[in-house]
């Protein structure tokens, strides 16, 4: 067969978690499938190691986006007899006109679910789009069961076209000797502390505001010193947290790091105490497997589809009662037997996962 995949979200997306799926999903379907043909259209010049006999590339421009999905892109999957189209960042830029078949992973509806959390010009392009993603595609992956719910919920279509696969933590997210990663958060950023950590956007719907009132409200009960440190891009709404706060007066507990390259992420995840993940809504949620795989007590919110992933391997808080944020982490820093036990649930329950696993099942797709 010959199959296209819109892999310009390698570069678009890196950094997000879907520019994370992209990323694997090519890495390990590639390296996995060397029987079928594979045209990716993509943006930038780091293509060369995913190239192989049967891979080539068609690079694409990101100021011209609407010329290449609208015309270029129709054009080539004709002229090129391609069998498959794989779109896996929701979907948008699907053609107009079908010239084969057509897969897409739409990964979650926040959209549509907390429409007021999502910037004005994606949330414009993404509600008019889908309603064709989804009548054009011929299969819809997503990626948790939770996700399905939403797209059932939300569109007329039979359950059996939307196929749900699983991410995974990348391999390098493994158990480290935490005295060696606290030494090399000192010395690259000055962290000498102990601390909980937080991973990911600064969005409404991540919920970083309840996090910060109830690490504000524990301080008081702790017997000892203990940091928060905030990994996320400097976009967003961070000026808006580090004004938080300033008015909570913890601004001296509160470590922004800004951008972590994604190699230096497993010395955060195990020099930190505690990860701590109280998001409103996820259509997956990488952190905490990514956590959990570092050997590290999650505690997690229990909403959307974030029990289905962690299952009982973390402490599960209601996201929206600060007052229970506050007591679970309290709880955990006050019972290292607690904190082991976590550790060792989360750590066994992330070998459920794994990219291997994603790019297989994606694979039977195409049959």
């Amino acid at each position: 067969m010959r199959i296209a995949i819109d892999a310009r979200g390698y570069n678009w997306y890196a950094g997000t978690g879907i520019g994370t799926y992209v990323q694997n999903l090519l890495k390990y379907m590639l390296s996995i499938d060397k029987q079928n043909e594979y045209l990716l259209y993509w943006h930038g010049d780091n293509y060369i190691d995913l190239m192989d006999k049967n891979v080539t590339a068609c690079i694409t421009s990101k100021r011209h986006h609407r010329f290449f999905e609208e015309y270029f892109i129709p054009s080539s999957l004709e002229n090129k007899k391609i069998d498959i189209y794989l779109l896996p960042q929701n979907g948008m830029g699907i053609p107009i006109e079908k010239k084969c078949k057509i897969i897409t992973t739409i990964h979650d509806l926040i959209p549509y679910v907390m429409p007021e959390t999502v910037g004005k010009g994606y949330l414009k392009k993404f509600i008019s789009q889908m309603p064709r993603v989804i009548e054009n595609s011929d299969c819809i992956i997503t990626v948790s069961n939770y996700s399905k719910k939403d797209i059932l919920r939300f569109f007329d279509i039979d359950e059996d076209k939307v196929k749900v696969i699983y991410l995974a933590a990348e391999k390098y997210f493994v158990p480290l000797d935490k005295e060696y990663s606290r030494n090399y958060l000192s010395e690259k950023y000055n962290i000498q502390d102990n601390f909980l950590l937080y991973l990911g956007g600064f969005s409404p719907r991540k919920n970083v505001d309840s996090l910060f009132y109830a690490y504000s409200k524990l301080l008081k009960n702790l017997s000892s010193d203990i940091k928060l440190v905030i990994i996320g891009q400097s976009r967003d709404d961070k000026a808006r947290l580090e004004k938080l706060s300033q008015e909570l007066n913890i601004q001296n507990r509160v470590i922004f790091t800004g951008y972590v390259p994604y190699e230096d992420l497993p010395y955060f995840y195990n020099s930190c105490t505690i990860f701590v993940y109280p998001s409103l809504y996820e259509g997956f949620g990488l952190p905490p497997l990514e956590a959990m795989s570092c050997k590290v007590p999650v505690i997690a919110s229990n909403q959307t589809s974030i029990p289905e992933i962690v299952g009982d391997a973390a402490l599960l808080i209601n996201p929206y009662d600060i007052g229970e944020l506050a007591n679970s982490i309290e709880l955990l820093l006050s019972c290292p037997a607690l904190q082991a036990e976590y550790s060792l649930k989360g750590y066994e329950r992330s070998k459920n996962f794994s990219w291997e696993k994603t790019a297989k099942e994606t694979l039977v797709t195409f049959t």
